[in-house]
Parts: C-alpha cells; sequence; structure tokens
C-alpha cells in the first residue's frame, strides 16, 4: 500500500510539471494512447511529439522538448516501438531519436542518415532505414544505436515489410518495384513489378503483402492495389482505381489482418477476400484535410490526421471502427503518421 501512495504520488508531481525541460512525463504513457508525430514548417526544425490518452481522452503536445529540453527536428516521418524504446526516424534532420518509450528520455541519437523514411526491426541486434534520396538501405545497430553498413538497392525506398526472412521495400519515388532482401545474409535476391509509385503496404492474415501505388503525382498512371503472394514473390491480384485522378494513400490493416483502410477523399474500409474496391468512404473528408491514419489494433477504432493548411497547428480526429464519431482533438503543426502504444503494466 504504502508503494501505491508513493507511485500515486510522484505520478502527480509529474503532472504539475509538464512543461518544464528535463521533467519525464511517464503519467502519460503508462496507460494505453497513440503517438502522434507532427512534421513542423519545413526546415524550421519544429517537429514535435504529442500523445492522446485514452485514460484521460486528452492529447498532450510537444512532450519530447518538454523532456528532453530541445526540438524533435525537421519532419519526423515515423516512429516504431520496440523492446521498451521509442525509435522516432526524422527525415530532413537525417537521424533516429532513440528515447525511453514511458518515460520519453532520450537515450541515443542515431546520425548520418540520408534522409530516413522508415524503420522496421529485423532481430534484436539489427533494423533496416528506408531512404527517399539514398539508393541504400542503412543497417542498424540497435544494441548500440550505430549505423553497422548498408544494403544497395539502386533505388530510393520507402515502406518496409517483414514476412518471415525477406524484407520487401518499396521504391516509391517515380518506381514500380518491390525489392525483396535476404534478412540472414542482407542480400538483394528478387524484385517484384507494381503499378506506379508503391506509396504503403500491409501485411494480411494469409501472410500477404497489399502494395497501394497511388500512381504518380502527375497522374499520368491509374492507381493500383497490389497483392504479393510471399510464397512465390509473384502479383495474384490487381486491383485498379476508376479514376486517373485517384490519389489513394497511407494505407492501413486492423489487428486481425483482415480489413484495409486507406485514403481516398475520405477513409475507406475494404475486406480482403473483397472482389472489388470500395466506391463509397466509410468516414468522408468534409471540411478537413486527411493526411494520415493509424487504426487501433484491438479495438479497430480509427485515427485520422487533418493537416488544416500545412501551416498552422492540426488535430487528431477519432472514431469508432463502425464511423461513429469520437472527438477531435488539437495537436501541433501538421501532425502526420501515429504509433499505438499499448498499456504498459507497472
Amino acid at each position: 500500500m504504502k508503494n501505491s501512495v508513493k507511485i500515486i504520488f510522484l505520478y502527480l508531481v509529474v503532472v504539475s510539471c509538464t512543461k518544464i525541460p528535463g521533467i519525464p512525463l511517464a503519467n502519460y504513457t503508462f496507460g494505453g494512447g497513440i503517438f502522434i508525430l507532427n512534421e513542423g514548417n519545413f526546415r524550421a526544425g519544429n517537429g514535435s511529439l504529442s500523445f492522446y490518452s485514452y485514460d484521460s481522452s486528452k492529447i498532450y503536445n510537444d512532450l519530447f522538448y518538454s523532456v528532453n529540453g530541445r526540438h524533435l527536428g525537421d519532419v519526423p516521418n515515423s516512429m516504431i516501438l520496440y523492446a521498451g524504446n521509442a525509435y522516432i526516424v526524422v527525415n530532413n534532420s537525417g537521424k533516429i531519436e532513440v528515447i525511453n518509450q514511458v518515460t520519453l528520455e532520450s537515450k541515443a541519437t542515431i546520425t548520418g542518415l540520408n534522409s530516413p523514411r522508415n524503420m522496421s526491426v529485423i532481430n534484436k541486434n539489427k533494423a533496416y532505414v528506408s531512404s527517399i534520396y539514398s539508393d541504400s538501405v542503412a543497417i542498424i545497430n540497435i544494441a548500440n544505436n550505430s549505423i553497422s553498413g548498408y544494403i544497395n538497392l539502386r533505388r530510393s525506398s520507402e515502406t518496409i515489410i517483414v514476412a518471415g526472412y525477406n524484407a520487401y521495400i518499396s521504391n516509391w519515388m517515380g518506381g514500380k518495384e518491390i525489392m525483396v532482401i535476404n534478412t540472414i545474409n542482407d542480400q538483394v535476391i528478387d524484385s517484384i513489378e507494381v503499378g506506379i509509385e508503391p506509396e504503403s503496404m500491409v501485411l494480411d492474415v494469409q501472410r500477404r503483402i497489399w502494395v497501394l501505388c497511388n500512381g504518380g503525382w502527375e497522374r499520368k498512371n491509374f492507381a493500383e492495389l497490389d497483392v504479393i503472394n510471399t510464397g512465390t514473390n509473384h502479383v495474384e491480384k490487381k486491383y485498379v482505381f476508376p479514376i486517373l485522378q485517384n490519389s489513394p494513400s497511407s494505407l492501413k490493416i486492423d489487428g486481425f489482418g483482415v480489413t484495409l483502410f486507406y485514403l481516398d477523399k475520405g477513409v475507406r474500409q475494404m475486406d480482403v477476400n473483397s472482389d472489388n474496391l470500395p466506391t463509397i468512404p466509410l468516414i468522408p473528408e468534409t471540411g478537413s484535410y486527411f493526411y494520415n491514419i493509424a487504426i487501433n489494433p484491438i479495438n479497430s477504432d480509427i485515427f485520422i490526421t487533418d493537416a488544416v493548411d500545412f501551416m498552422q497547428r492540426g488535430y487528431v480526429l477519432i472514431y469508432k471502427n463502425d464511423g461513429k464519431f469520437v472527438s477531435k482533438q488539437k495537436a501541433d503543426i501538421i501532425p502526420g503518421s501515429m504509433c499505438f502504444n499499448l498499456k504498459v503494466n507497472l
């Protein structure tokens, strides 16, 4: 009982110190919620970290600065959680910030990366990091938080999906391939041709990879949703979007691996066994600029970032899995990608 009282007392002390640099903010992240990366203004270096707490139903902003006394950097792009740490990939700053998943205190900064985009853990000692402007994927030693090598793809890279002993990496900028890497020897072993500009990918319950190809910004090609059989490394099915102006993005999947979600003039929902693309949105894009989505892996709540005008502070919109609106929370400048934090047991 005495220990419980001490924990509660320390919790209240931390709550009262939320804006003082150097004070841990563990109170927010003990419970379940979602991290939000705010990109900030381009080249301003004012990217930030927010957290929406299911316990309080509130959003807490500027957490990285509040804990560490410095800004997160120029365009934080993605974030993953692994072994009690959070890895935040900061694109234009060419770095990965490694922080404690609960206290948010800085543990390391991995520098020297060329326009990093996304990170995927391969095993307890190794991770891959994609790059939008480099022709190589960086290999990260996550035991000592350093760059241990590179894999030359001869093309840029974006999304990384690991299935078995292979990593599937999309060539987004002007590309139309998924490169396959053997994660044991870090060698390229195959390439799979898909639609133009494979923007995002997910893995379903049948171990198939779904690739959302947006068709390119010039709109000269139809967007596609392609399905890769990871047993054969062949595209087994293609869904072609009916209108040339369709520019879908942000493909996600629920925690069961059976329901797809993506952005296309609203949030679209699709069963992985469907024969057709959805014709109407589950959540219409009305009066907002939908920038990214995330799906709660436990209850399939839908989180949407609204970038507004890409200048001022944006919002996080929260919906139930049936599309019913829950709340609207004010984030920081250009809220983008999100990362769920499952409840931490004390």
